[in-house]
């Protein structure tokens, strides 16, 4: 039985990794610093025997310390992620993402840790003019502090500075259900909005992004760590569908009705559509998940009052600090 460590394994991604991981039967110690007062979403797993917590933060030496011991495989999923609360918090985004998340790595290869499997993003990508499909290969043009950070760490463990294997996962945008969920992202963003409010804006409505569920995310992982020998030293973009902003708010507007209004402004300057053939090929990954089916079920969980604690529960719901 394999000792996995998830670090932000109480995040939005990672509490439904756990859940995934611990049904699949192995022993699972999540490491989470709590930044967005999210301990509630493993709470519930306390009585299982295979699952341990630990509050700590990856920059913290003695901490890191603590949560490597005796681990086998380590998913790097803790950063402060998405463009906005880095451009917020530079300072901390920089300490995070990349010096501590370098630290972090290192000390994985000291702790005789076999497997390390880092969460990228697609934001690495940035801006193409044309509908090219990108796949692993295609240069990189961050946009924002959170993908250069990404994409430095990238390069650091492509490197060939640890000997220990590695996999790099670069996330689409992600959306879906969780335990930490999250209504910042388009996709969630979107149809809450439209269910709660009855109006949504929408800018730069024609840029495109990749996008991958929840669930769907951390079926890849499983597959990665099920597989070794196969996701040794690789990178994979992780996700399943290219859309456009306006292509999902016509589906949240069909399920949710409401009024939508679109703005130019290029507030946010990504555009890019992505290639998934080789985490397909090589490990047999296939979504499970698609976009209209959360949406649907966004828009009836806000009718039904599941989010009527938004206010009250602050920043548990949307990365902001």
């Amino acid at each position: 039985m394999k000792s996995i460590l998830v670090v932000g394994g109480a995040g939005y991604v990672g509490s439904v990794l756990t859940r995934q991981l611990l049904d699949d039967g192995y022993r699972v110690r999540v490491m989470d610093a709590l930044l967005y007062d999210n301990g509630a979403t493993v709470r519930p797993l306390l009585e299982n025997d295979n699952f341990e917590f630990m509050k700590g933060d990856l920059r913290d030496g003695t901490d890191t310390r603590r949560a490597l011991e005796g681990m086998d495989v380590v998913v790097l999923a803790a950063a402060l992620v998405g463009d906005p609360i880095c451009r917020a918090h530079p300072e901390l985004c920089e300490s995070t993402n990349r010096e501590g998340s370098i630290r972090f790595l290192e000390a994985s290869e000291r702790a005789g840790v076999r497997q390390v499997i880092f969460f990228s993003t697609c934001s690495n990508y940035g801006l193409r003019d044309d509908r090219t499909l990108l796949d692993e290969e295609a240069a990189l043009e961050p946009r924002s502090l959170y993908a250069e950070t990404k994409v430095d760490v990238e390069r650091f463990l492509i490197s060939g500075s640890l000997n220990t294997d590695y996999t790099i996962l670069r996330l689409a945008t992600v959306f879906g259900v969780s335990p930490r969920m999250r209504l910042d992202l388009t996709v969630n963003d979107f149809a809450y909005t439209l269910a709660a409010t009855g109006e949504l804006l929408v800018y730069d409505a024609d840029t495109w992004r990749p996008y991958c569920h929840v669930s769907d995310v951390s079926r890849a992982v499983r597959l990665v760590i099920g597989n070794p020998d196969r996701a040794r030293n690789t990178v994979f973009n992780v996700g399943g569908v290219n859309y456009t902003k306006r292509m999902i708010a016509k589906l949240a507007q069909q399920y949710a009705g409401g009024e939508v209004t679109y703005r130019d402004g290029m507030v946010d300057p990504r555009n890019y559509r992505v290639d998934f053939t080789r985490i397909k090929k090589v490990l047999g990954f296939e979504p499970e998940k698609d976009v209209p089916k959360t949406v649907d079920r966004v828009v009836h969980a806000v009718r039904q009052g599941l989010f009527a604690d938004i206010e009250a529960r602050g920043k548990f719901h949307r990365n902001e600090l």
